[in-house]
């Protein structure tokens, strides 16, 4: 049997390998012979070159590691003033680490962990921070950035994490923090940056960044990529991808400046089913929190548990931009910012699954999880910011308004896995009789799994789904207001208005049910930081964040579904559910040390979920849960020496579920540790310049044994990972980069799910970079 094929076929990246290739001979050319002449005086000086990127701004070292500011107009101080955790991963680090995904990039941030999706929470980038889900919780430029997906990196100029409740700045969700992906856009000044990396499991990546200044104020830049890999490690496993991201700037260094941003992201992988859970011998119901379910791999860790020619994964991402900004004086500014955007999933993958009597006695029940889905977003959003002075204090503010329009249309495929008339065993259980051509090869062998094995099933579309739509209206100011030169006062306050309804409906598109939802929320943030010397600060705030039913619209787990009591027909009618709410206690210490150069952060933190749903019996749901993350978390970022630059981290969340309602199966699990909530985990990322030529670097990366469920009955130990880079400069246009990531080769588990399940990270892996800078 063929491969099914997806609903929207996805273009082959080699042909944009080629182009990136000509793209990078055709501009290097002429760059090549201009490079003889002109030196430094190329690059204008108000033009600051980062990495493979450049910036209009004012001179500083562009290969540091320390940031000042976030990008967003919302966080009205710099970072050293502002009374929250705020991690900046900065295009360097990017590049140094070699990182070619946001899971590599926020390896480098403690706190963070990723969960895994299945069939109900969709496949991609499922981060977790200070213990709660954030997949719903990742913007663009500021933007919601909605849809589940697996997000490049190529063009993303840096990585902001704010850490504990942030709906007061992001709206709904953000329980635990929020992620903002700061993209590469247009600028003053002409450069040119492409590579290639060459890896093992036949790694090939190419990317062009070009930007070329079309008048005095207006210019155009331009990132495209191709990337195809195996993974080290791992049999079959495959990822494709290709994008474009475009963009356009009129009116820089003028009062009105107008930004025009695409970008374009395709993929078509084989994804990886996981390594199953060991289940004791009494089946999935024996497992217990004293002796918890590890992942089994049979005794190769390179077991592939799905099918060559049933499994897929396909991806597509759209987004079109058009941001406009006015300076109304040189202290206040005008932006509004409209964006459209469409993000696609269609898939098979198998996962081992452990509900067929398996994996004890030796054999895996191959278990098809299928979806089809697109949401599509609207947003548009006006803020205005800048400087005023109220009775002789300065007020530094910020002030919009937002409109959201979202909709997501969810279906999937039918798998047919009774391939052997008369065998109905076969998908009721799964022992070692059945493995292989007896049931279908839907069972095969936890020791020797053939990925290739000829599954004949049928396939067809279900077109039998679930469509959800939401709109958000949202009114936010923000302030730091300056009582003298040792007190500031941090405060920010939201209003979100949030309407949601769903309906489902059969193959025959004939509606089987339907439900909605209202949801009006107040969110907001208080600091207060005092300044004993200038560059240091100590600071106290509170936060809170919001999470009303249908939060992720169905593209995320939904701690707080949408639905309601059903009428006399079983259909869902309006939700009584009430948002989730979490706050967020914080004490914390800030400094800039070294003349500047090297930032260090202290804090302690306790963040509680108060209102969580539970269910309190068998039809009846309440919001009367309660869990709890406290800890502490220190980071350091910046050079220590002209040559010697660090990014290193650490944090301790003891986490629990305090209250988790009267059911007695869920009230048995208060106590527990919440699951992807590791008690210790750490990171340390140090380069060196050992000559003007010759830098080299490595890492170390610690996460603590972490619970797949807040039962405690699957886990996956704790790991080390250390990494290690050496780049030479051959001329002032050309480098080499060389980094070996998980250096030991160690096996470890980087996702945990709940149940059936867990993910393998790559084995040791090699990837070896040239670049072409002008």
């Amino acid at each position: 049997m063929s491969r099914q094929q997806p609903q929207v076929p996805v273009s082959s990246p080699r042909l944009l390998a080629s182009a990136i290739g000509m793209a990078i001979t055709a501009g290097s050319a002429g760059h090549m012979v201009f490079a003889a002449e002109k030196t430094d005086g190329k690059t204008p000086d108000n033009v600051i070159s980062l990495g493979a990127t450049a910036i209009t701004g004012e001179a500083q070292d562009e290969t540091t590691y320390n940031v000042e500011k976030a990008s967003s107009p919302k966080y009205t101080a710099p970072l050293i003033d502002t009374p929250r955790s705020v991690t900046v991963v900065p295009q360097q680090v990017l590049k140094d680490t070699g990182s070619l995904n946001l899971q590599d990039a926020l390896r480098t941030v403690p706190g963070i962990t990723f969960g895994a999706g299945e069939g109900g929470n969709p496949q991609g980038d499922r981060p977790f921070i200070r213990g709660f889900d954030a997949q719903g919780d990742t913007y663009l430029d500021g933007v919601r950035d909605t849809g589940s997906q697996s997000r490049e990196i190529f063009a993303v100029e840096s990585i902001e994490v704010s850490k504990g409740p942030n709906s007061a700045i992001g709206g709904r969700g953000a329980a635990g923090g929020s992620i903002n992906l700061v993209s590469k856009k247009a600028h003053l000044g002409d450069s040119l940056d492409g590579g290639f990396t060459w890896g093992s499991d036949q790694t090939q990546r190419y990317t062009f960044d070009g930007n070329y200044q079309f008048t005095d104020t207006a210019a155009g830049r331009l990132n495209l990529l191709s990337h195809e890999s195996n993974v080290a490690g791992r049999d079959s496993v495959d990822y494709d991808r290709w994008g474009v991201a475009p963009s356009l700037a009129f009116g820089l260094g003028t009062d009105t400046r107008v930004n025009l941003d695409y970008y374009h992201l395709e993929s078509n992988d084989t994804p990886d089913s996981g390594i199953p859970y060991s289940i004791p011998a009494g089946g999935s119901a024996a497992r217990t929190k004293a002796n918890p379910d590890k992942p089994n791999d049979g005794g190769d860790s390179s077991n592939f548990y799905g099918l060559n020619d049933r499994d897929f994964r396909k991806t597509r991402v759209d987004t079109a931009t058009f941001a406009i900004e006015h300076d109304l004086s040189d202290a206040l500014t005008i932006k509004n910012t409209l964006r459209h955007g469409t993000s696609m999933q269609d898939y098979i993958l198998t996962q081992p699954d452990d509900s067929k009597g398996n994996v004890n006695n030796g054999s895996v029940w191959r278990r098809a999880n299928t979806r089809v889905s697109n949401t599509e977003t609207t947003t548009n959003q006006t803020d205005l910011f800048g400087d005023v002075y109220i009775a002789g204090f300065k007020n530094s503010f910020s002030t919009g308004v937002e409109y959201t329009h979202e909709e997501n249309e969810k279906s999937s495929y039918n798998v047919n896995t009774d391939t052997t008339p008369g065998t109905a065993a076969a998908t009721t259980n799964c022992s070692p009789a059945l493995i292989g051509a007896p049931s279908g090869y839907n069972c095969t062998s936890l020791s020797n799994p053939n990925p290739n094995d000829p599954w004949n099933g049928a396939i067809s579309r279900n077109y039998a789904g679930t469509d959800t739509k939401a709109n958000t209206y949202a009114l936010y100011v923000f302030d730091t207001l300056t009582l003298s030169e040792q007190w500031l006062v941090n405060m920010g306050l939201r209003y979100d208005h949030f309407d949601t309804s769903y309906k489902t409906f059969n193959g025959s598109s004939v509606t089987t049910s339907k439900g909605d939802d209202t949801s009006e929320f107040v969110t907001g943030q208080f600091g207060v930081v005092y300044k004993p010397a200038e560059n240091g600060s100590i600071y106290a705030s509170y936060a809170t964040s919001a999470t009303p039913p249908g939060n992720t619209l169905g593209e995320g787990s939904e701690g707080n579904p949408l639905g309601g009591t059903p009428d006399r027909n079983g259909n869902l009618l309006k939700s009584d559910m009430e948002p989730e709410t979490t706050k967020n206690y914080e004490i914390g210490t800030k400094w800039d040390l070294l003349n500047d150069r090297l930032s260090v952060t202290a804090d302690i933190f306790r963040t509680e979920k108060d209102n969580a749903r539970v269910q309190t019996n068998t039809t009846t749901y309440e919001n009367a849960g309660k869990t709890r993350v406290q800890g502490i978390e220190l980071s350091a970022s910046g050079k220590l020496t002209d040559k010697w630059q660090v990014f290193a981290g650490y944090a301790y969340m003891d986490s629990e579920q305090v209250d988790g309602g009267d059911l007695p199966a869920n009230k048995a699990n208060d106590g527990n540790e919440l699951p992807n909530t590791p008690k210790n985990s750490a990171s340390l990322w140090t380069t060196y310049q050992v000559t003007p030529r010759l830098t080299i670097g490595g890492g170390a990366f610690y996460v603590d044994d972490v619970f797949g469920n807040v039962a405690n009955t699957t886990m996956v130990d704790s790991y080390v990972r250390y990494d290690a880079m050496a780049a030479y400069k051959l001329s002032k246009n050309v480098d080499l980069q060389l980094n070996v990531q998980n250096l030991t080769d160690e096996t470890y588990y980087d996702k945990a799910f709940s149940t059936h399940f867990a993910n393998q990270a790559a084995g040791r892996t090699a990837l070896l970079s040239t670049n072409f800078h002008f």
